[in-house]
């Protein structure tokens, strides 16, 4: 793939060309942000296929609603929220979202102790394991970096469960990784 370098004015005129419906300017935002897109929808689908058919479907709905973006901020962060907002969708109608109701909120903070050399393909894999909820969250807290509130508004869950659901998750995330460094040192 061929890397195009694009600037803020041409990024400008490039939007407003394939907003009205220009092929070769929608073609060329495509090109540009399809590797960043993909990864984001990678994040929540496990399955590559699926991923990049969600990631289609994202561009499609940005390229339809693209009247609707106002430059107020960067093209990247409108484009990533309506691939997080169809990842959820996707898996939603797939039915593989599952959220642990907790009436408690968990207040403990939360340092990541964990000294290891794990490849970011290992790290993934390990997030792909998570429940899909606990995934989720995970996700759009500490990738995206989503605040509890709007996490809860987009999933439709309450504050505590998205706080539950982060907390969960990184247990888990910190115990695989805890297990995968025992066992490459070899002190297992």
């Amino acid at each position: 793939m061929k890397v195009i370098q694009l600037h803020h004015k041409n990024n400008t005129t490039l939007i407003k060309r394939a907003a009205k419906g220009k092929r070769d300017a929608q073609h060329t935002l495509y090109e540009v942000h399809a590797p960043k897109m993909l990864s984001v929808c990678r994040y929540y689908i496990k399955d590559m296929q699926n991923a990049e058919s969600v990631m289609l479907k994202g561009f499609f709905k940005a390229f339809t609603n693209l009247k609707s973006f106002k430059n107020n901020g960067s093209f990247e962060g409108w484009l990533r929220r309506i691939m997080v907002r169809e990842s959820i969708s996707f898996l939603r109608q797939e039915k593989h979202v599952e959220f642990s109701v907790e009436d408690e909120i968990i207040h403990q903070v939360h340092y990541n102790n964990v000294d290891s050399q794990i490849e970011v393909a290992q790290i993934q894999h390990i997030i792909d394991k998570l429940p899909e909820g606990y995934k989720m969250v995970f996700v759009m807290y500490a990738i995206e970096g989503y605040k509890h509130q709007e996490i809860a508004e987009i999933l439709n869950i309450s504050l505590g469960t998205s706080k539950s659901q982060l907390f969960k998750a990184r247990q888990m995330l910190q115990k695989k990784i805890k297990d995968i460094n025992t066992t490459s040192y070899g002190t297992n």
